[in-house]
């Protein structure tokens, strides 16, 4: 186990004697609210760095990315626009099925698999790993070996975007949720160059337009 894992801390507000309280998963009707919607900004603006990078070396693709939660692929179809080569992985089978029928799919260089967080395994040397809104789902306990897998996967010079859930966020207290504060986002990101890293916090309403309070960080790093 790495020195990471081993200094990983259980957030504050959840211990073992709690009552556990779970977060209610409604993929189908959050699948059905956001069709359509454009792909995240994290996204573009690590996708934009990577453009600049490659103007000296077009190639018929321009790098390999996960598109970790990749729901119906809102993100996977703008890396393929862009000729990336894609692996996309959802733990909702549905997801990958809803991913599959999209009408503007370039399949040639996409891969799909059902696959959850706690059971996690990438491919090495991944120049991309795009994780919007997906991370703050992976249950408390297991969030320091996906974390870990994550940096392991993604070589030198990579990036990872994506959003975490902070500890103020009104989901904070489920324990299948996890977020963090701000030092431990800067903890995390110890192994990276930040090229963004803005924090969001705010009432407002989720897709399924149920009243929130949001606390989030939009990440974009690019690996040392």
């Amino acid at each position: 186990m790495s020195d990471f894992l081993n200094r990983w801390q259980v957030p504050q507000g959840k211990t073992s004697t709690d009552a556990p309280r779970t977060f209610e998963h409604r993929w189908s009707t959050y699948y059905q609210a956001v069709e359509g919607r454009p792909p995240r900004d994290t996204l573009l603006f690590a996708l934009d760095r990577f453009d600049i990078e490659n103007q000296s070396s077009p190639r018929s693709t321009v790098g390999f990315a996960v598109d970790l939660g990749c729901g119906d692929g809102r993100d996977t179809v703008e890396l393929l626009r862009r000729r990336w080569r894609v692996l996309a992985i959802d733990g909702n089978a549905e997801a990958i099925a809803r991913l599959r029928q999209r009408s503007d799919l370039d399949r040639r260089y996409l891969e799909m698999r059902v696959q959850r967080f706690e059971a996690l395994t990438l491919p090495p040397n991944v120049d991309l790993i795009n994780a919007s809104f997906c991370l703050p789902f992976c249950p408390t306990d297991h969030f320091a070996e996906l974390w870990e897998e994550l940096g392991v996967a993604l070589r030198s010079g990579g990036r990872f975007c994506g959003q975490l859930f902070g500890d103020r966020d009104s989901w904070a207290p489920y324990d299948d949720i996890t977020c963090h504060t701000r030092q431990d986002v800067e903890q995390l990101l110890s192994p990276f160059d930040i090229e963004q890293l803005d924090e969001e916090e705010h009432s407002g309403k989720t897709a399924l337009g149920e009243e929130k309070y949001w606390h989030l960080f939009h990440i974009v790093a690019r690996k040392h």
